[in-house]
């Protein structure tokens, strides 16, 4: 079985995954580190070389030619979901989990935003805007998940009790 975990940018996807995947015993794929190998250019770089239409091309195209394992853990980008047929795709392909987190936890946990391009500029206050305005155009993709779990304060175990039932 394939899991794609899904959500905004800094609701710990790449963490949750590492955590279920060893929990599963299974190995674990994360796609922007996989871009990031494949490309040899950060995100960051990538935006600023391709601007976000290249990325999410690129991102596509990877999310549905990456060689997955049978059983693995998948960490998407936070934006994934949202371009192209994604989201259809991951949830003929597998389970995918929308890792759900309100906008002020998220600013709360998004403090090196240096990496993130979307975000590298903003003060709080503008953060704060910036993820209410991008959750409200992203809910109607991320809610295509199969499985919807607040994610502020998740223990794998409930992830891995979801999961089973």
């Amino acid at each position: 079985m394939i899991i794609f975990l899904i959500g905004y940018m800094g609701c710990g996807k790449s963490t949750k995954a590492k955590q279920l995947a060893h929990r599963l015993d299974c190995p674990v794929v994360d796609l922007d580190s996989e871009i990031v190998n494949k490309s040899g250019k950060t995100i960051a770089e990538f935006f600023d070389a391709f601007g976000e239409n290249g990325f999410r091309n690129y991102e596509s195209e990877m999310l549905k030619t990456y060689n997955y394992p049978e059983n693995c853990v998948v960490a998407t980008g936070g934006g994934l979901p949202c371009f192209f047929d994604n989201m259809e795709w991951m949830n003929e392909k597998g389970v995918t989990i929308y890792l759900q987190m309100d906008a002020p936890q998220l600013v709360s946990r998004l403090h090196n935003r240096q990496k993130r391009p979307l975000i590298k500029d903003l003060d709080d206050e503008q953060l704060l805007e910036f993820i209410r305005v991008k959750l409200e155009e992203r809910n109607p993709f991320y809610t295509k998940a199969k499985i919807i779990i607040n994610a502020f304060d998740l223990d794998v175990e409930k992830l891995v009790e979801v999961l089973k039932a």
